[in-house]
């Protein structure tokens, strides 16, 4: 531990194309290029599935297959596959990035689908019958009851993705597993422990900025953090929770406060 201390104080360890800031960026860089890749592919499809109910089976099947794969071994095969096809810097980058898109697809995926699949019935035949149509339902009701195990894949995934792009040194590109395996290269093992414990950090924190995210965008309504009193049926706190407006119990007949001086 003396040795990975010893190796962050030197000072010149956290300058130039080789330092510890440009090595973070670099990470950050190739983590959140393919999270957005992955959100792309993976939110619209696991919606649109959780929502009418079509391909169920297969999206278990192709997350589960997708878990399966060996994501080091199937790195080096894309790169010697692709190597003639493609050219500069893009030659490592774009296997790299598509390995990590592969690998964060399923927990974005199969959350996503199973937060909008488990809504209670309840809450859509009451948004139905509020008049709401099938496009209103999905956004209104379903996204927003859901969004808590939506984030919850969200976060699964960026931590696969943060922990896993180390191996994009191994291609000779850069991020912090460049301190892994230059380490290990040189038999500096400071170097190695070091780039390992960054990666550790690096996760953590983005994972818990994404914890705080949920706790923002996530409907009181849906949470119940604020809820007292009386409980709330699951159909009326989701449509309420999905038209954003905070439930508090103990209101004449049972009403839901709006705001500190209208009542419905």
């Amino acid at each position: 531990m003396s040795d990975v201390l010893d190796y962050l104080s030197d000072s010149t360890h956290w300058s130039g194309a080789d330092g510890i800031p440009h090595r973070i960026l670099e990470h950050v860089q190739y983590s959140f290029g393919a999270l957005l890749i992955v959100l792309l592919i993976a939110l619209p499809l696991g919606l649109y599935v959780g929502h009418t109910g079509r391909g169920a089976l297969g999206i278990a099947g192709v997350a589960n297959a997708l878990r399966a794969l060996p994501t080091f071994g199937l790195l080096i095969f894309v790169v010697i596959g692709l190597s003639d096809y493609l050219s500069g810097d893009f030659t490592y980058t774009g296997p790299s990035l598509l390995v990590l898109v592969i690998l964060g697809i399923p927990a974005v995926l199969s959350n996503t689908y199973a937060g909008v699949q488990n809504v209670d019935p309840a809450a859509r035949d009451a948004a139905r019958g509020m008049g709401m149509t099938s496009l209103q339902v999905l956004w209104r009701v379903e996204v927003p009851n859901a969004l808590p195990l939506i984030i919850s894949g969200v976060r699964s995934a960026i931590l696969q993705i943060v922990a896993t792009a180390t191996i994009a040194a191994y291609v000779s590109l850069g991020g912090l597993g460049r301190f892994i395996v230059d380490g290990l290269a040189q038999r500096d093992y400071a170097q190695m422990a070091t780039g390992a414990l960054l990666v550790a950090v690096l996760a953590l924190a983005l994972d818990l900025l994404l914890a705080l995210v949920q706790r923002l965008v996530v409907s009181r309504g849906v949470t119940g953090r604020f809820a007292t009193g009386r409980a709330v049926g699951p159909a009326e706190s989701a449509v309420i929770g999905a038209l954003g407006e905070p439930v508090t119990a103990g209101a004449p007949g049972g009403s839901v406060v709006r705001s500190p001086d209208e009542t419905v």
